[in-house]
């Protein structure tokens, strides 16, 4: 299915289905003859009920932060997909991440083992993301923060 607007690209709009459920979850926004990006979304929309994380950094329930970045990023994302499990939300939900780091170099050395840490959590679905680096966090050693958007169906 494509969308035309009267001045601008084509967009098309691809659905993306939950392997257990035919409903639709969300729809990935890929404007015609741009290049499919890797690893994220340039756009997802979605209709139902909006869960929102605040910034989620990679420490435990006992609030210890793992050792380095990749640690921590890989707690990162189980900690976000504990937050959409406790509102009813699986990863096919999500439609944003937004990675604030504190060293953009240490995210792009990481890039294939944060894939695979990424696909483990939360498998094959890339929501929209942006990543920011800051100067630093509220928690000084934290490395990574990632705040989620995620929409359940009706």
């Amino acid at each position: 299915m494509s969308v035309t607007t009267p001045k601008g690209p084509q967009l098309a709009v691809l659905p993306t289905v939950a392997e257990d459920d035919t409903r639709m979850v969300a729809q990935v926004l890929q404007p015609s003859g741009w290049p499919t990006p890797k690893g994220y979304a340039n756009g997802m929309a979605a209709d139902g009920r909006i869960v929102v994380t605040g910034g989620v950094i990679g420490w435990d329930a006992e609030e210890r932060l793992a050792e380095g970045f990749v640690a921590q990023v890989r707690q990162t994302l189980s900690n976000i997909g504990a937050i959409l499990a406790e509102a009813g939300a699986r990863p096919e939900h999500l439609l944003r991440l937004t990675w604030y780091v504190v060293d953009m170099d240490e995210y792009l050395t990481n890039l294939k083992e944060l894939g695979k840490i990424y696909r483990a959590i939360f498998g094959t679905h890339y929501p929209a993301m942006a990543l920011v680096q800051v100067v630093r966090l509220v928690e000084k050693a934290a490395r990574v923060e990632i705040e989620a958007t995620a929409v359940i169906p009706r």
